[in-house]
């Protein structure tokens, strides 16, 4: 009996200290398995901190070499026109072509911030002097050694006696691949810097999808997973720019987000799939998509829609900084405050066109010296009509004027931007 007992002592010790070894092996194991799980997701975590760092790299190389090439663009900008050819001339849409442009004398071109334009000299048959009009680049830079713009006829109102827009006729009309074309280097302070992060809404109007094009184009050509909200009014789809482009850009990249308005839609336009929206573009709409009003804000359109989409988005709390807009066209014409002179009761302001032997009386009631002279027949090259260009420059031989709007083509020491200036007293001008 008693030899029994201590066999069973004996088994039992060893189950114990079996038991014992078992706990002791798992809870080794266990930790072990811990301390590789915890390894590998710190590994993990690191790889992921490493791949984003690299991109932050990426972009921020990509952004110095862009820096770069705008310096280096700075040393290839030419003076005054320049010959370009037209390689390509594409139907994009109804009335609208894009025009691929390369250096005759098949020289570099410079590069260009996106957003900005080229200015045309143009030369119209039957008209009695070069035309002078500015057209948005519609494509980032491209490695090609081509610009790219986008051009819709400006067709007359219904029932209106005046004839179609001179220069959009000219070229959808009549200019063909293998015509030469005079163009000054780009310019324009309407553009996107792509050294920053700042997430962007773009709102475009009809072919003021032009320079959005340029600025979506440039982001994603960088691998920059920068935010873009693109919101884009047109007719319907006959006039939607660029629509097929659009939406595959759409289904490849996570980062950009396209919201259409049609304010006539086609009966053939399908909602949701042609078109998000029956209307306008508005601050409205924008504040029913976008998830905040933290974005910095970049609008082209037709002058009501633009000057609509800013006051709106200031009243919505968008700081004056982060809205950004750029007019295509004639700005609408707004009543003119009287000058100085005739609000204090003082004699009227004259102005003397020296070349033209004519002294006149200045019309209060028009917006700048360039609608005035326009008024009384007297001549002066104009291209933009908001400042950006500088082809109404005129030389003040005497006499103050005061600018107004934004502009990025400042007048020379003592000469003024005709588009934009309006006499502040009497005046001389060398036209």
């Amino acid at each position: 009996m008693q030899l029994l007992l201590d066999k069973l002592q004996i088994i039992s010790s060893w189950q114990v200290g079996y038991l014992i070894g078992v706990i002791l092996l798992t809870g080794l194991l266990l930790h072990l398995f811990l301390h590789l799980y915890g390894y590998a997701r710190r590994l993990g975590f690191e790889k992921q901190q490493q791949d984003l760092a690299k991109q932050e790299m990426q972009i921020s190389i990509k952004a110095a070499m862009l820096r770069c090439q705008e310096a280096e663009a700075a040393r290839q900008v030419w003076n005054g026109f320049r010959k370009f050819r037209v390689a390509k001339k594409v139907l994009e849409c109804q009335d609208v072509y894009s025009y691929y442009l390369a250096p005759h004398d098949g020289k570099p071109i410079q590069g260009f911030k996106p957003g900005q334009y080229l200015t045309f000299q143009i030369y119209v048959p039957h008209q009695p002097k070069p035309v002078i009009r500015c057209y948005s680049i519609s494509d980032a830079p491209r490695s090609d050694n081509h610009f790219r713009v986008t051009i819709k006829k400006a067709l007359a109102p219904k029932g209106a006696s005046v004839p179609h827009g001179i220069a959009s006729t000219y070229f959808s009309d009549y200019l063909k691949e293998g015509d030469i074309l005079d163009v000054k280097a780009p310019g324009g302070a309407f553009f996107l810097d792509l050294a920053r992060a700042t997430p962007v809404v773009l709102i475009s109007g009809g072919v003021g999808i032009t320079p959005m094009l340029s600025m979506m184009n440039a982001i994603l050509n960088m691998g920059s997973k920068r935010q873009i909200w693109f919101f884009h009014g047109a007719r319907n789809s006959k006039e939607h720019i660029q629509k097929d482009y659009l939406e595959q850009v759409v289904k490849e990249h996570e980062n950009v987000h396209l919201f259409v308005s049609y304010s006539n839609p086609l009966p053939t336009d399908v909602m949701d799939k042609d078109y998000n929206h029956k209307g306008y573009v508005t601050v409205s709409l924008l504040k029913d998509v976008l998830p905040s009003n933290n974005f910095e804000f970049f609008i082209c359109g037709p002058p009501s829609m633009m000057d609509n989409c800013a006051v709106r988005l200031a009243e919505w709390g968008v700081p004056k900084n982060r809205i950004n807009f750029e007019a295509f066209g004639p700005p609408p014409k707004k009543k003119s405050e009287p000058t100085a002179a005739v609000k204090s009761g003082g004699p009227e302001i004259k102005i003397n066109f020296s070349r033209s032997g004519k002294t006149l009386v200045w019309d209060t009631g028009c917006e700048t010296i360039l609608d005035f002279a326009e008024q009384k027949g007297i001549e002066i090259s104009s291209g933009c009509r908001s400042g950006s260009c500088g082809t109404c420059l005129v030389a003040v031989k005497s006499g103050k004027v005061s600018t107004g709007g934004a502009h990025d083509a400042p007048g020379e020491e003592g000469s003024c931007l005709t588009c934009i200036c309006k006499p502040e007293t009497d005046l001389v001008l060398d036209i």
